[in-house]
């Protein structure tokens, strides 16, 4: 059975120029897996070859990107050139998502620590540790990725946090680190480790706000749970 090539398409319907006309935001996500992969098999074309890694990835984002070379290898039509390219554009938008804008933003809310944060954290497959500092207004003055661990934990120094939040000034400090299980609940570590750094902050009139535990997309913030942060 004959495939009929992409490039033997009309213009309209092939990715790359779909995407010099309309923008990429117009294009699927199997579109744009596509560009990436370039060709597809004698059998099939680029676009189903796309469609097969997103259904290992049961059509989710997130788990596409904690998917490794050998996994996307495993893909009939897929060597470990189209891997490596796979994997570097995913890691290029977690670090964009890293970045912090010129002009830095204001934190009022968990939602928007989630916004800056759940992009890079949420398809991890090992555990981050970050602390965001404030000043008194809210505005983001500094970001500090504090450690980085493995499936089960990481390590975080509270004397790190503290002497980079006098360093800069803040009066106010976030934390955020994720689950690589895909549990948003926290565990009694992170109870523990929110306590101790409150407690440590609190006797140099510096406030922890919040602490969001991130996974899957989703998160939990021990803000939003009031009661808990406050006898934590």
């Amino acid at each position: 059975m004959s495939v009929i090539k992409v490039k033997d398409w009309i213009p309209d319907d092939r990715p790359r120029e779909k995407l010099l006309k309309n923008g990429a935001s117009a294009l699927t996500n199997t579109e744009l897996i596509a560009i990436l992969l370039r060709s597809g098999t004698r059998s099939e074309t680029v676009l189903d070859v796309a469609k097969r890694i997103l259904a290992m990835a049961k059509n989710n984002l997130h788990e596409l990107g904690k998917l490794e070379i050998p996994q996307l290898c495993k893909i009939r039509g897929i060597g470990a050139t189209k891997a490596i390219t796979l994997i570097a554009a995913l890691e290029l938008g977690r670090r964009r998502a890293a970045i912090l804008p010129d002009n830095q933003p204001i934190i009022e809310t968990s939602r928007d620590v989630a916004a800056l944060f759940v992009p890079l954290l949420s398809d991890l497959p090992h555990e981050e540790f970050y602390a965001l500092f404030l000043n008194a207004a809210g505005r983001l003055i500094g970001q500090v990725k504090l450690s980085q661990g493995g499936i089960s934990g990481t390590v975080v120094d509270t004397r790190i946090i503290l002497k980079t939040a006098l360093e800069k000034l803040a009066t106010k400090i976030v934390l955020i680190h994720n689950h690589p299980s895909g549990s948003i609940n926290p565990s009694a570590e992170d109870r523990q480790i929110t306590k101790k750094i409150k407690d440590a902050a609190a006797l140099m009139d510096i406030q922890l706000i919040d602490h969001l535990i991130i996974a899957q997309g989703k998160y939990y913030s021990f803000a939003e749970h009031g009661a808990e942060l406050q006898n934590t």
